[in-house]
């Protein structure tokens, strides 16, 4: 998601005042007063794309060669079952053994999070409870969303938290009102920052003075701050967040990681330049050709993308076109 000019001006001060170092010196992040985390999720995290075959069938083989590519990048872990993931196309068993397969080749050094977000409490707890015993280190709950309308900040509150007390594992919350319809509430997102078992949110709503505040509410908690998409990614750096689960890091996952260097060194304008070549490529791969142009981007930089599962649909020649054009642009094809 670009930076907007509404979201983009309130940080100016504060990146020129960054910037205002000699050139060529970097002023690195400091460290917020707080706890240390239970879990740290500091760094990068993409949101794997689950590859199907030409029957639409899970590809396990090149599921597996996609993260035999994704070791060399310095990622700090990989999200299964997310948006991008197509978790709701998947049947319950193909939730369990997507998970199972990547865990299997992940490097114990590396987190798991995994997806277990259901409209019921009672599923959600099911489901996050099975993913912990197939080796997730955390759990990542989306909104319930499709009685929304009843969807009260009490009403999550009480989900969430009766998700957390039962989970064997660490509770991320996940806000992406784009897919949802429905922003985790701040005052929601504040109180289940204090249970000790909810240790973060990814929130993929792109605005930034929400996330800073959530960064300067939550800072006596052992809670962190996961921005949702690259485009937004040194903006969220510069207001405190901890890493990000970026769509784009299936593609471009190196270049992020470098972004995310940049801005704990506090080379602001280098991690600028870097930023702005980021942010049409994310836009395609994310609102406008979404999960079927995420992974016709992936074919060009030598990972498996393939079909996407019915009723999402191929792109046409023309919008592959328009997606390669995001991508050759700012000099990445």
């Amino acid at each position: 998601m670009a930076l907007s000019t509404r979201l983009a001006s309130p940080l100016r001060p504060a990146l020129a005042a960054l910037c205002r170092a000699a050139p060529g010196q970097c002023r690195g992040l400091s460290t917020p007063p707080g706890p240390e985390p239970t879990l740290d999720l500091g760094g990068i995290f993409p949101p794997l794309a689950t590859p199907f075959s030409a029957l639409q069938e899970v590809d396990y083989a090149q599921l597996e060669a996609n993260l035999r590519r994704y070791a060399s990048i310095p990622f700090r872990g990989l999200v299964v079952l997310g948006s991008t993931g197509e978790y709701p196309y998947l049947a319950p068993r193909e939730r369990l053994e997507v998970l199972s397969c990547v865990r299997r080749a992940l490097p114990r050094d590396r987190l798991l999070l995994a997806g277990s977000g259901c409209e019921s409490t009672q599923a959600t707890v099911e489901l996050t409870v099975s993913m912990a015993e197939a080796g997730a280190d955390a759990a990542l709950v989306v909104t319930p969303c499709y009685y929304r309308g009843a969807m009260s900040s009490a009403a999550l509150v009480r989900h969430y938290t009766e998700v957390a007390e039962a989970s064997p594992i660490p509770v991320v919350l996940y806000s992406v009102p784009a897919n949802t319809g429905l922003e985790l509430p701040l005052e929601a997102v504040l109180t289940l920052a204090q249970h000790p078992n909810v240790i973060g949110i990814k929130d993929s709503g792109g605005d930034i003075t929400r996330l800073g505040l959530i960064v300067h509410k939550t800072r006596q908690e052992d809670f962190q701050v996961l921005a949702g998409s690259a485009g937004f990614l040194l903006a969220s750096y510069a207001v405190g967040a901890s890493g990000g689960v970026c769509a784009l890091a299936n593609v471009l996952g190196a270049p992020l990681c470098q972004l995310e260097r940049l801005c704990r060194q506090g080379c602001w304008q280098e991690a600028r330049e870097l930023q702005h070549r980021l942010i049409e490529p994310n836009a395609a791969v994310t609102r406008r050709f979404g999960i079927p142009g995420l992974k016709q981007a992936m074919e060009w930089f030598g990972y498996y993308g393939g079909p996407c599962r019915a009723p999402l649909a191929p792109l046409s020649p023309a919008q592959v076109e328009e997606l390669r054009g995001a991508f050759s642009s700012t000099g990445w094809l």
